[in-house]
């Protein structure tokens, strides 16, 4: 297994939480810690992350990326484009990619993805087990709330480095993590797990439709074309 480390709290826990398993279970464990080198803290996070994976005993890599910076484009989207590629990309054979994504990560990403108007794969959200770049990535923090991560972690005296940017509200996420979802869980307090229920539901949906997918084109296919009656045999939407 492979930790994507980004001395958050989250990643931090779950490091912590593997480190624990890894004598039991019998797995190889690492981590890599992305530099983006947007914020003049950046080597000070990477070294204090590198600090608790030496206490915890796992090898910890550190890789620093250029993020592109276009005109229009969004900062936050083309650092996490940059952070996949340089984790996919410096993954081993039979490596899987480990993130620390929650609850709450989850609740965002679907509401992101319903004010963007997506459909079924768009909403299903991430679900445990899928796949970047052909790499196999794993999430299994997704059921559990950040507040459980944070008592984990103190319980242990971790300490774990703040990124500033993740408080700056022109960021649609952290527009919704303090804005939006504070006064839906003061409404809604069980929000984020009925919301990931509901995204599963959602992802479960998505794997039927592809199978019905799979099916209509199967029967369609002809060599490296469709066949036009076989399509004009299925309703608009199949």
């Amino acid at each position: 297994l492979c930790v994507a480390y980004s001395g958050g709290l989250d990643s931090c826990a779950l490091l912590c939480a593997l480190a624990a398993l890894r004598g039991r279970e019998g797995f190889g464990l690492r981590a890599l810690h992305v530099n983006h080198q947007l914020h003049p803290h950046a080597r000070q996070w990477a070294r204090t992350a590198c600090a608790l994976a030496r206490r915890l005993r796992v090898p910890c890599r550190v890789i620093e990326v250029q993020v592109p910076r276009a005109r229009g484009s969004s900062l936050e989207a083309e650092a996490r484009i940059a952070r996949y590629r340089a984790l996919c990309g410096n993954l081993r054979a039979q490596e899987y990619l480990v993130t620390a994504h929650h609850q709450e990560d989850q609740l965002e990403t679907l509401l992101l993805a319903l004010l963007r108007g997506s459909g079924v794969r768009g909403l299903a959200s991430m679900t445990a087990v899928s796949s970047f770049a052909g790499a196999r990535l794993l999430r299994p923090l997704l059921p559990v709330a950040r507040e459980q991560l944070e008592r984990y972690v103190r319980r242990r005296g971790i300490v774990w480095s703040e990124d500033p940017s993740n408080q700056d509200p022109r960021f649609d996420r952290n527009y919704l993590r303090h804005s939006v979802v504070p006064v839906l869980r003061s409404r809604w307090p069980a929000v984020a797990a009925t919301v990931s229920r509901s995204a599963a539901h959602l992802a479960e949906a998505r794997e039927l439709l592809d199978q019905l997918a799979r099916e209509a084109l199967q029967n369609a296919r002809d060599g490296v074309a469709l066949r036009v009656s076989a399509l004009r045999r299925l309703e608009p939407a199949r």
